[in-house]
């Protein structure tokens, strides 16, 4: 074993010393600072019990031990460090948890990011490591690490909260500025760990593929026309595309959808902690400042407490009230349009939107009578295979499949390149596009029919492990496969899908902002501000990439 230099007592210690008064018996002092360590029997096992495990983490020789355990526990009434050694065992203690924790739970989040790497591997249909999967492991175990971070400084600030405000006998000394330094840097790391992986999520959700699959086909009216060589033909009336711009413009809507109703959130913490008094808790003193890691502990308590009681009640709500979620997917139905998303190159998401009545272009009337022979069960099933109400998917797109899709958007994109890229011949780039969005409309619908051999599917279930570890353990080569999903997970592509990102990110923000400035009212403010910037971010920049991929006019848009 190598030898430890011997280090004087921190600077803590000395410090300590000032907040008790010199002519307190050495005893009274450790009875104040420790309070599982009443009597010198306890304290020593105390003591013991502590330096061995600081051995065993650390590697510490004897001699540095028998100093640390000198200033932990030192009677000399005359010393520097008398009256300190309670303090300083608990702080200790918690410091010691901490790294080992940190050290356990990191490992494991860096190995459910090589899982998450491995799905994403899978779903964009890459064979290689580059530089690109290394990346993208980077910003999953951001995430990840940002999780571990952020449960050991809750769970260590509401431990000091508890232990100094809920004692009843022997009061515990709060940490000192020095040692509250220790679990900042922890809170700092675990807000640009979460920043980070909300811009990453924030990035994929901008960038999504969309195309509305529009079912309805010309129908033929009763009225006649007189051809030039004399024939009678039926007239045909051209599909409406309204419809489409109407599901366009509910999918634009519910982008944003939270589980929880943010400015309430704002408004319950703020109300708590100012209103009711819960700031006070938070006192080292009476006269003196507040403890940063007791405000911290108290308002990430509070934050997420809130927070998860509204997404309990939301629970409720769905089932009891309005669920956005499915009214789009029964909006799709009604409108006989079904949509496709693609999040990565060869995985996304099918809503079966196909109207089990033919047609949605009906008047009123006929609506009704529709809507009333499928309450009654006088129609097929809405689903996508016979007698089945699963209307969405999770799609697993062959290399085939995509190399054809692509070929087709090559020719939306035509529309939004500079001047000196488009093609000179083109004439009429309007009228090219439209061809186009029948293109693609033609094939999508004829692969949902089977009518494509060579771009073929199949549905299936996923396994129960396959959803615990949201990966797909089958690769499409020769077809595509549809997963059944009852569970809606296409709002993976909404704020929706990721409410507990949203929700740890915005306890962060707020945390932050409290830390740096000490005014729950100001943290809540900038919270406030945060949430409507990202919310107009998501909107925006969702609506263009909305136009560019699904070639619905930005004109008709809400």
């Amino acid at each position: 074993m190598l030898a430890h230099t011997i280090t004087p007592p921190p600077p803590w210690a000395t410090r300590f010393t000032t907040l008790i008064p010199a002519n307190r018996s050495p005893a009274r002092r450790h009875a104040r600072c420790l309070p599982f360590a009443l009597n010198s029997e306890n304290r020593d096992s105390s003591v013991k019990r502590t330096l061995n495990f600081v051995q065993k983490l650390f590697g510490y020789s004897n001699q540095l031990l028998q100093q640390l355990s000198g200033w932990l526990v030192s009677d000399d009434p005359g010393g520097a460090l008398a009256g300190c050694g309670g303090h300083g065992l608990v702080w200790l203690r918690v410091v010691c948890s901490c790294k080992t924790t940190v050290s356990v739970l990191a490992g494991l989040a860096g190995l459910i990011s090589v899982l998450k790497t491995i799905s994403w591997k899978r779903r964009i249909a890459s064979e290689v490591i580059d530089l690109r999967v290394i990346l993208t492991f980077i910003l999953f175990y951001a995430g990840d690490l940002a999780n571990v971070f952020l449960t050991i400084s809750v769970g260590t600030s509401f431990y000091w909260l508890m232990l100094c405000k809920a004692q009843k006998r022997v009061p515990v000394m709060f940490p000192l500025p020095d040692q509250e330094e220790h679990l900042v840097k922890y809170i700092i790391c675990a807000f640009a760990l979460k920043a980070v992986q909300f811009l990453h999520k924030l990035s994929i959700q901008l960038s999504v593929d969309v195309f509305f699959l529009d079912w309805e086909r010309p129908r033929t009216t009763a009225k006649k026309t007189v051809s030039a060589n004399g024939e009678q033909k039926h007239d045909i009336s051209p599909v409406s595309i309204w419809r489409t711009y109407f599901v366009a413009n509910e999918w634009k809507e519910i982008q944003t959808l939270r589980k929880i109703w943010p400015t309430f959130q704002i408004m319950a913490v703020l109300f708590c902690l100012e209103g009711l008094g819960f700031s006070e808790y938070t006192l080292k003193d009476r006269t003196t400042s507040y403890s940063r890691i007791l405000r911290y502990g108290l308002a990430t308590t509070l934050w997420l407490s809130i927070g998860f009681l509204q997404i309990i009640l939301s629970v409720f709500y769905e089932i009891c009230v309005d669920d956005k979620i499915r009214q789009f997917v029964d909006l799709c139905s009604i409108s006989n349009i079904s949509v496709l998303l693609l999040s990565h190159r060869c995985f996304g998401y099918y809503i079966h939107g196909r109207s089990v009545h033919g047609h949605a272009d009906t008047n009123m009337e006929e609506m009704n009578n529709n809507l009333r022979r499928e309450a009654e069960t006088r129609c097929g099933q809405r689903g996508l295979l016979p007698n089945t109400d699963i209307q969405t998917f999770q799609v697993a797109l062959s290399t085939q499949l995509r190399s054809h899709y692509d070929r087709i958007q090559e020719s939306f994109i035509t529309r939004y390149r500079p001047s000196r890229l488009m093609d000179p011949n083109s004439a009429n780039q309007p009228d090219q596009n439209i061809r186009a969005y029948h293109a693609m409309n033609h094939f999508l619908g004829s692969v949902i029919d089977h009518a494509h051999p060579d771009v073929d599917y199949y549905v299936r279930d996923k396994l129960t492990l396959e959803r615990i570890m949201g990966m797909e353990f089958l690769e499409p080569k020769d077809k595509s496969i549809f997963y059944n999903d009852e569970a809606h997970t296409f709002s993976n592509v909404l704020f929706y899908g990721h409410e507990g990102t949203l929700l740890i990110f915005d306890t962060l923000f707020f945390c932050i902002i409290d830390l740096a400035s000490q005014n729950f009212v100001l943290a809540a403010v900038l919270t406030y501000l945060e949430q409507v910037i990202f919310k107009k971010i998501r909107v925006g920049l969702g609506k263009k990439n909305l136009v560019f991929k699904s070639q619905v006019d930005e004109r008709f848009f809400t």
